[in-house]
Order: structure tokens, then C-alpha cells, then sequence
């Protein structure tokens, strides 16, 4: 840590944030992924599937075999080599018919394990009841569980499991960006004022009009120009070329469970007075066994016993913690305690304690 804290506190004060490409801080409004859903069975599966309590399961079996003039109800059906399962997927926000995507096989049932088995055809739909991909194939199952007479050996989650280009696009999907009135918006991964307007000021520099304004802390509304909605596609890539310097808020994160402290190195502290002292309290119990003094002694009363002893120790460093900041940044703060030899825990709490007194001008996030 005190490696980590010099490295960290000798890092040069940035005044202004480096230039960013606009796809790198946010995406045009429009542009998103879909998730679909399906239900399907999971065959060949050596006797870790659904038990014949799981009536669902049956059921799915039964309607199966009918499609294929096997006449089999519910009651017949008790094997365990099948899985009702949920299956899942991710349709990107342009796709044609014939891609392929990745699926995800889980199982809803009181299936043991899905090692083994290969999901039958199984539709995907949006949450408008559209198909719109087909999943079929063996799963990839990266655990497993075994049990033989009360003892199990499991790894990771058996009943979860994975097709790499397991689902063929059916129904093809397209973004749309462009809105009614021939406009387009930017929206920013973190919103932010400052930042939504200097990419409305790059955008107007940049096409040498006033085609983009600030909505909004979030969204950059853009006038497409009617000669370039034709070729709306070199219009978006000339957007998000252009590069600005993002102005977000400082931030100071600290992860008390690894005792990591991640700060800008331009986050200012306002004029504090710090005072730290150290108290540790030790407590050490030893164990002994107190025998009888005669091996030939015996009665009720008589009987080996465990003695604990307990020490109490409290030690206080004479000297106290001073560090008196003024203007300056987390960066000198965390040296300066750093050559005090305060500990990451205390120089933590300190944070937060300089925080509460309004002097740390950062946004204090306790992870």
C-alpha cells in the first residue's frame, strides 16, 4: 500500500481531462440490445433431469412426442434423462436473419445437473410475444455435481449452462435513430451540464452550423440535415469522431474490504487540521488441562477440566497523528499520512472524517 500511495501521490496535477472520442462517453438514443426469452426441454442427460414430481416437465415430454405421433400422456413419462428449462438470449440492436447468437440454458425444474445434455428447438421471444431467433443445440455446462449415499461433490452451478451460437436470428431488427421530425439524440453514459454542452458547441464546430443544442444534463439533440439523412451512416460516424473533454465530477472511492483508496489527482481539500492517535488492545487466552494429582483417584467429582486464562493488554502511542493540509489535494494528503506511518484503514476513516467536515470538495464513494 505505501508503494501504491507514492506511485499514486506523484502522479503530475492534470488541469483539464484528456480529449475523448463522443462513442467512448455515451451512444445515439435508439441504440440498444433486446432480450429475449423461451422455454424448452433438455434431453439425453444421465438421470440427473427433472424427477416425476415436476409435472411441467412431463407435460413438455408428452406434447413433444405428439408432434411426432407418439401417443404418451403426462402418466407415462417417468424418466429423468429431460430438464424443463429457461432459455435466454441477447438480440444486439441491428441484426439480420441468419445471425447467430449466444443462449443461456437454466434450469427451472429439480434437475441435478445439465451436463451432457442438448437443448431440442426451442422459439425466442421479445416481450411482444414475437419470435424472433430459434435456440437448438448440446450445452456447455462448465460444473458439475455427483452424489452416491449422502455424500455430494458439486462445482459451480450444474444447472446452468451455455450455447455458443446456439440461436439463429428468424426476424431481423434495426435501430431506428432517426426520429419523425429528422432529428437525432446523444445521450451521455454520466450526465452531466458542462459535458452535453461542449459536445453541442464540437458538433456545430465541426459541421460549421447550428445543427445540435443541449437538451438536457443527459441528451444532445441533433438536426439531421436533409441532404444527409440518405447517408445517415457516414453522418453518425463523423459525430463520433469528434472528440471533447469530458468535465465530470471528482470522486474519491474507497473500497473498505481491500482497503483500496482510488482518487483524481486533481481533488482539492480545503484548509484542515488532522489529529490521529493509535490505541491497540491486545487479548490473548491460553488453554491448559487441569488432571487429577493420582492416576487411581476416581469417584464422581473427579474429572479432567479446561482452564482458560485470559491477558488483557493495552498499549497507547505516546505521540498523536498531526497533519495540517491547506489546499492541497487527497494525493499530498494520503503522502503526508503516509510518512506517519498511519495505516490504509485509518487513513480510510480519516477520508471520511474529512469529508463530514466539508473540507473534501469529491463526491466520497464507500464501497
Amino acid at each position: 500500500m505505501a508503494a501504491m500511495a507514492a506511485t499514486f501521490c506523484c502522479a503530475p496535477l492534470a488541469a483539464h481531462a484528456d480529449p475523448v472520442r463522443l462513442k467512448e462517453i455515451g451512444k445515439f438514443a435508439g441504440w440498444r440490445d433486446n432480450a429475449l426469452v423461451g422455454y424448452g426441454l433438455v434431453t439425453g442427460l444421465a438421470g440427473t433431469g427433472d424427477s416425476a414430481a415436476n409435472k411441467a416437465t412431463r407435460q413438455s415430454i408428452a406434447n413433444v412426442l405428439a408432434q411426432f405421433d407418439v401417443a404418451a400422456g403426462p402418466d407415462d413419462i417417468a424418466s429423468r434423462n429431460a430438464a424443463a428449462v429457461m432459455v435466454t438470449a441477447r438480440l444486439p440492436a441491428v441484426a439480420r436473419p441468419g445471425d447467430t447468437l449466444d443462449v443461456t440454458v437454466t434450469s427451472i425444474g429439480d434437475a441435478r445437473s445439465l451436463a451432457g445434455g442438448a437443448l431440442l428447438l426451442a422459439p425466442l421471444k421479445g416481450p411482444n410475444g414475437k419470435v424472433y431467433a430459434l435456440a437448438q443445440g448440446a450445452l456447455f455446462v462448465g460444473g458439475y455435481k455427483y452424489d452416491m449415499n449422502g455424500n455430494v461433490a458439486q462445482k459451480n452451478h450444474p444447472t446452468v449452462g451455455a450455447i455458443p451460437a446456439g440461436a439463429t436470428v428468424e426476424v431481423g431488427v434495426q435501430a431506428q435513430l432517426l426520429a419523425a421530425d429528422g432529428s437525432m439524440t446523444f445521450t451521455l453514459a454520466e450526465a452531466d451540464f458542462t459535458t452535453s454542452s461542449r459536445i453541442a458547441a464540437a458538433i456545430n464546430s465541426a459541421f460549421g452550423q447550428t445543427l445540435a443544442h443541449a437538451a438536457d444534463a443527459e441528451g444532445v439533440q441533433i438536426a439531421v440535415p436533409e441532404a444527409m439523412r440518405g447517408q445517415l451512416v457516414d453522418f453518425v460516424t463523423r459525430i463520433e469522431r469528434l472528440t471533447v473533454e469530458p468535465d465530470n465530477r471528482a470522486r474519491v472511492v474507497v473500497d473498505e474490504r481491500t482497503g483500496t483508496v482510488v482518487s483524481g489527482g486533481n481533488v482539492r481539500i480545503a484548509k484542515v487540521v488532522i489529529s490521529h492517535g493509535d490505541l491497540k488492545l491486545s487479548i490473548v487466552t491460553d488453554n491448559t488441562v487441569s488432571q487429577p494429582l493420582l492416576v487411581r483417584q476416581t469417584g464422581p467429582e473427579v474429572r479432567t477440566e479446561v482452564v482458560s486464562n485470559s491477558r488483557i493488554s493495552v498499549a497507547e502511542r505516546d505521540e498523536t497523528g498531526y497533519v495540517s493540509a491547506s489546499n492541497n489535494t487527497v494525493a499530498d494528503l494520503i503522502q503526508a499520512l503516509t510518512r506517519i506511518k498511519t495505516s490504509t484503514r485509518d487513513i480510510i476513516s480519516i477520508l471520511r472524517a474529512v469529508k463530514a467536515a466539508g473540507a473534501l470538495h469529491a463526491d466520497l464513494v464507500i464501497q
